[in-house]
């Protein structure tokens, strides 16, 4: 990825960005952290960074959002099952942009991870495009500006900051690897109670 930024430049920006928030997890934080670094080293333009990712996250967080909207609850309800998702969780999904929609998505948006899905649910949700497009802004405008910086104030010590977390990021993926298996496992049992 790091050679795509380099010899692609703010396109590379903008198509990482896109496809991340078009709810393909995809690490933007290492998409603007690096990104930024190169801004500190004279590659790109640190405003540029943030408004051509922005941009790109922007875009792709409105595809996400259509496609919840437009087919989500009914995708769901068809091939869920494949994916261990029910009925019930988007009732819930449902429940809570009704009750939270407007924050939890400018929230929502820069949170890791969770960042990557918040279109999807508020779409499927029936958010309001208006609001979910001003906060899905903020939140996204927040967390572009904060790593892009923080990758630009790294420098060039970015690359040996991504180095020293190899050896943590092979625990870290181990953990995360028998997380996912309980958690579908147990997403398993919870559908087939359902059907």
């Amino acid at each position: 990825m790091e050679h795509f930024l380099q010899n692609w430049g703010y396109s590379a920006v903008f198509v990482l960005a896109l496809v991340e928030a078009m709810c393909i997890p995809f690490p933007s934080e290492i998409t603007f952290g690096f990104a930024g670094a190169l801004a500190a080293e004279g590659h790109f333009n640190l405003a540029g960074v943030i408004a051509v990712g922005l941009a790109g996250e922007f875009l792709g967080s409105m595809i996400g959002y259509a496609v919840g909207r437009t087919g989500g609850r009914a995708l769901v309800d068809r091939y869920g099952k494949y994916v261990f998702i029910s009925g019930s969780d988007l009732d819930r999904a449902h429940r809570f942009m009704k009750r939270r929609g407007d924050p939890a998505v400018a929230v929502g948006r820069m949170l890791p991870l969770v960042r990557t899905f918040v279109s999807l649910v508020a779409g499927i949700g029936e958010m309001a495009v208006v609001p979910f497009a001003v906060f899905t802004l903020i939140g996204t405008a927040v967390y572009a500006a904060a790593i892009a910086s923080a990758g630009y104030g790294l420098g060039s010590g970015w690359h040996k900051l991504v180095k020293g977390f190899t050896a943590a990021s092979f625990v870290l993926l181990g953990l995360a690897v028998v997380a996912i298996a309980v958690f579908m496992w147990h997403r398993w049992r919870v559908v087939k109670g359902e059907h």
